[in-house]
């Protein structure tokens, strides 16, 4: 049976025609036989349900035998318009955030909308306007015209959560509004689940989301929201005990920069790091599992500038600690340009301190974005990392290699027969475990050079070895 992941609205919902050394927290009194309906009833009022209207483009069905010469010379083709406009119709759920009416919600929630309508738990309804989007973190922030005494909920802090800790989910699954479900935190920093481009640190919760809980609010016991409710894994289109929430401490540097400039200001600190698996720890004489093993630094970079090498294990960031590559790199993008931090460092045995100030991230200074302008250059192709959702789909053992999203037909790649979906293992021999070591080989790779491939087909599945010259 085939896995679907499913974005909880818009394109994935329904459409309608028509710290290290961290103390445990304190010890909060809480009657559980009432702790979720008093979480539930302080927070429905700030939870709305988003109605969004896109209008697309249609084209019109193609005629049975339009492609048939004969039928053409004696019958001619019907006249009219090759397309038409079609309204479409999804729901979803936001968070009000504060009194002047800003609403937390998922981007593909709002992304192409037309019109947005936000109705109230009080029954009210109010047109929306977009303020910002991010589809790097799928948030987005819209914003109504308050009422009287608008209801709003906070943000709480999402490190200092506990696996197994209870949580309550409030949102519209199915259009059913101000539904309200419990569960509790299974698992935290997963990656991979959507786009391994993006922004990911997911909380997974076993709290009941569906398709339309899109956007709405993850909460504990206190009433703060602790994340956003994104999307689930499942085989059936509906829950299945696997959610995934975006960390409130994420969700709120983000919602903080749309609303004061409708973008992102991420932090960038100029290097390249890299997971920590067993092979590379045993390789390198690593003492440490956990952190972010620094593959490159870049020149006249804050982390240059603040005495990190190639080489040394990130473990800590401002006092929290890093538990992998994926959530270091969140921690920077998260930080406020112009801030200092303290940087936990392991290096030949021995832990360090050091201090280096965030800089804004800028695209075109990362030596990443040259690498994927090689990767088009020299094969004629561009891929990705594989995901959760991607490797259940095509049923792969293992997340190793790239896949295949773009191909120029007239490039080496197109010539050689390469297609979108095609998943590249091996390139000289050598294997290739993510898009670090493609970008790395294919650096090494000279022009006119054969390129002897190991793929496997994204239609039939078979394996095979397929050459490629370079350009």
């Amino acid at each position: 049976m085939r896995v679907a992941l499913i974005f909880l609205i818009c394109f994935e919902s329904i459409f309608i025609q028509a710290g290290i050394g961290e103390e445990p927290p304190k010890a909060v009194a809480l009657d559980l036989t009432t702790a979720i309906a008093d979480v539930a009833q302080k927070a429905m009022p700030a939870v709305v349900h988003i109605e969004v209207i896109q209008r697309v483009e249609v084209p019109v069905p193609v005629f049975p035998f339009e492609g048939d010469p004969f039928f053409r010379y004696f019958f001619g083709l019907p006249q009219g318009p090759r397309s038409y406009k079609k309204e479409l119709r999804g729901i979803g759920t936001g968070m009000i955030v504060d009194k002047e009416g800003h609403i937390v919600t998922n981007n593909h929630v709002v992304s192409g909308a037309t019109k947005i309508i936000v109705k109230m738990a009080s029954g009210e309804e109010f047109p929306a306007k977009i303020i910002g989007t991010d589809p790097k973190t799928d948030l987005a922030v819209i914003k109504i015209k308050p009422p009287a005494n608008i209801p709003y909920l906070s943000f709480g802090n999402s490190d200092k959560l506990r696996v197994g800790e209870w949580v309550v989910a409030i949102g519209n699954p199915r259009g059913l509004e101000q539904t309200v479900t419990a569960g509790i935190i299974s698992a935290k920093h997963r990656t991979g689940i959507l786009d391994p481009t993006s922004y990911q640190d997911y909380i997974q919760t076993d709290a009941a989301i569906n398709p339309g809980n899109s956007g709405g609010p993850l909460l504990n016991l206190l009433g703060e929201v602790i994340g956003v409710n994104t999307a689930i894994i499942s085989e059936s289109g509906g829950f299945e005990g696997i959610g995934f929430a975006i960390p409130s401490n994420i969700a709120k540097a983000i919602t903080e920069d749309l609303i004061k400039t409708g973008k992102v200001n991420r932090g960038w600190l100029g290097l390249t790091v890299q997971e920590i698996t067993p092979a590379l720890a045993k390789k390198m004489n690593l003492q440490v599992h956990k952190g972010a093993f620094v593959n490159s630094v870049f020149k006249n970079s804050p982390a240059e500038k603040a005495g990190i090498m190639t080489g040394d294990v990130i473990i800590s960031w401002d006092g929290w600690p890093i538990e992998s590559a994926n959530d270091f790199r969140n921690r920077v993008a998260t930080t406020k340009p112009g801030k200092k931090v303290e940087i936990g460092l392991w290096r030949q045995g021995k832990k360090m301190i050091v201090q280096a100030e965030v800089s804004a991230y800028k695209p075109s200074s990362l030596k990443v974005a040259a690498e994927e302008t090689e990767v088009r250059k020299k094969l004629g192709m561009e891929v990705k990392e594989i995901s959760i959702m991607e490797a259940r789909r095509k049923r792969l053992d293992k997340r190793e290699g790239v896949l295949v999203t773009k191909v120029d037909p007239q490039g080496p790649a197109g010539r050689a027969g390469i297609e979108p979906g095609d998943i590249i293992y091996q390139m000289k021999n050598q294997p290739i475990r993510g898009l670090s070591d493609y970008l790395r080989l294919l650096a090494q790779i000279q022009p006119g050079e054969e390129v002897l491939l190991l793929l496997r087909d994204g239609r039939t599945g078979d394996i095979g070895y397929l050459t490629v010259v370079a350009e």
